[in-house]
């Protein structure tokens, strides 16, 4: 069986939180689709891919028949327990696919920024066509709810995952840093950004674009999931 005769895979970015800032082309391939792939981090927790979806899909005049696969993508550190939930779900993707079925991956921001997405695509890629749907980041839309410009002219602008010991080296080497999954973070790493002697603001956007947004000067104390920080150094 070639790609031809095959299912499509789309990569979407559901974006931060607010399903008004889906793309169109994102929300015109949700309305299509019969199949939507949305990984959970347990088994008893809603994905909140999912729910930034939900207010298009449930338009649909045959959501009852759209099928929602949603595996397990667990938050874990362990590779080899990690690489077997996502051979599971690549395999339970491929299966629809095989059939002819166009699936739909959903994930938060984009799908190329830190993206659950990127383990199934590496798995499929050479067996299916593919197709990846831009996403706002989080960094981005926390930059329009703080009202200030991530980088201007010829600043650097650095994205890190979980700050680590090489936080000094990158905060003398750039004019931004786009800290996310803030709530990873330690408090004495945290406590090296607040002493670092350049001057600079510190803006965490908990929830961002969501109804329960909350924007903190500084670091948040709480750390939900959702969280971001943007530190901007002055010049």
């Amino acid at each position: 069986m070639t790609k031809i005769n095959k299912g499509k895979l789309f990569g979407i970015g559901v974006g931060p939180g607010d399903s008004e800032l889906l793309t169109l082309k994102a929300v015109k391939i949700l309305n299509e689709i019969p199949v939507i792939c949305s990984p959970r981090s347990a088994p008893n927790k809603e994905s909140i891919a999912l729910s930034i979806v939900n207010p298009i899909i449930k338009k649909r005049k045959d959501f009852k028949e759209l099928t929602v696969l949603e595996p397990v993508f667990p938050m874990i550190e362990d590779p080899l327990s990690l690489e077997k939930h996502w051979d599971d779900a690549s395999e339970l993707i491929a299966k629809s696919l095989n059939k002819g079925l166009n699936v739909a991956f959903i994930t938060l921001g984009d799908p190329s920024i830190y993206s659950t997405f990127s383990y199934v695509q590496k798995r499929l890629e050479d067996s299916y066509l593919i197709e990846v749907i831009p996403g706002i980041t989080s960094f981005a839309a926390c930059a329009s709810s703080i009202k200030k410009p991530l980088v201007e002219k010829d600043d650097v602008l650095i994205i890190i995952p979980k700050i680590k010991e090489n936080l000094e080296i990158l905060m003398e080497n750039s004019d931004t840093i786009a800290l996310m999954k803030t709530s990873r973070n330690k408090k004495e790493l945290e406590n090296k950004i607040n002493h670092q002697i350049r001057e600079k603001e510190i803006f965490s956007v908990e929830n961002c674009t969501m109804e329960n947004e909350k924007i903190i000067k500084g670091f948040p104390e709480n750390k939900p999931y959702l969280s971001t920080t943007i530190i901007k150094f002055k010049k």
